[in-house]
């Protein structure tokens, strides 16, 4: 393969945006090594209405229940996203651009087959970080020690009441931090109510609150 081919398979209809993201993933990675600044975007959603997270995490709405399991079964709740978006872009590109390189496709093709190559990717990625859970566990997203959360307040950013899983917001020191949280004995809590954390699943995954009164 010659340079110029590798320019004109990688920069193809199909392949650009893989390879502008790619590009933009290096420089990322160039940034933070050379800065020292961790600029990674968590996945702990807050369930808002919109993206204004100073804590630079995913905000949603409605129901999280499914999406918040869509997330822990990718391991996301863990793993950071800078990682698994690295290595599921990675993925993407090296697939399609052996795909068009050694298997010309028309472009309309090339494009639809673009979504099954993404979804593989997204699983053979949460395959290949499996291993790593244990590790990221023990710290959070900016490689510090994990915090003891239990006794700490905060305010839900939405409603539980049952089963029913929500997120917490919180603050150490100036440092914003979203939690998954359930009722402590299932009874109802509001959208915006204060909380405290009284009790946490084994795995430091979930974390059971109980209402107290702000003063």
């Amino acid at each position: 393969m010659t340079f110029q081919e590798f320019l004109d398979v990688a920069f193809s209809p199909v392949n650009t945006v893989l390879s502008v993201l790619l590009a933009m993933t290096v420089i990322y990675w160039l940034f933070t090594i050379l800065t020292g600044l961790d600029i990674d975007i968590g996945i702990d959603s807050d369930l808002d209405a919109d993206l204004d997270a100073p804590d630079g995490h995913v905000h949603l709405s409605d129901d999280p229940s499914m999406w918040l399991q869509f997330l822990k079964f990718l391991n996301l709740d863990i793993v950071p996203m800078a990682y698994f978006l690295t290595i599921s872009l990675l993925i993407s590109w090296l697939i399609s651009f052996y795909l068009n390189f050694y298997l010309p496709l028309p472009t309309w093709l090339g494009v639809v087959i673009l979504i099954p190559v993404l979804i593989s990717s997204v699983l053979v990625t949460r395959i290949i970080l499996k291993p790593l859970t244990p590790f990221f566990r023990e710290i959070n997203h900016k490689g510090e020690k994990a915090y003891d959360f239990l006794g700490r307040q905060g305010r839900l950013k939405s409603g539980i009441q049952g089963d029913k899983i929500g997120m917490m917001e919180l603050f150490i020191g100036n440092d914003p931090m979203t939690l998954m949280v359930k009722s402590k004995g299932g009874k109802l809590l509001e959208h915006g109510a204060y909380v405290m954390i009284v009790d946490e699943e084994p795995h430091k995954r979930i974390y059971y609150v109980e209402r107290i009164i702000q003063i």
